[in-house]
């Protein structure tokens, strides 16, 4: 069972390392019931900030997590631990900041496809 967001972009919060809130972030906050977002193309610079935040504290880790997940199709800390340079101890905050980059990048893709972004997550 997993915690999901939907409407102009959709996926799966990642079990255990992203909250269903990680959107506010990005500069909007989610409302209470489930959690409402909307993003507009004036929230784009906040979007743009938060996804460059996300891509300094990943660092080189970025890219090799990007090769990770190419070659596998799930993971669990066994396996990063072996097939990437991380230690146990970082992988849940590593791991944070890459779900919460992909969120972000989903988010401004949308926003610049369609000139806003509107979706619940679950919580």
């Amino acid at each position: 069972m997993g915690r999901y967001y939907n409407g102009d972009i959709e996926g799966k919060f990642w079990f255990g390392v992203q909250s269903s809130s990680d959107a506010d972030f990005f500069g909007v906050e989610g409302n209470i019931n489930y959690l409402n977002y909307h993003f507009n193309e004036s929230d784009i610079p906040r979007i743009k900030n938060g996804i460059k935040e996300c891509k300094k504290e990943l660092g080189t880790r970025k890219k090799e997590l990007d090769t990770f997940f190419e070659k596998n199709n799930g993971y669990n800390d066994v396996k990063l631990v072996e097939q990437t340079s991380l230690k146990e101890e970082e992988i849940k905050g590593v791991l944070e900041w890459y779900a919460r980059l992909h969120l972000g990048e989903k988010i401004l893709e949308c926003v610049q496809e369609k000139g806003q972004c509107r979706f619940n997550a679950e919580l």
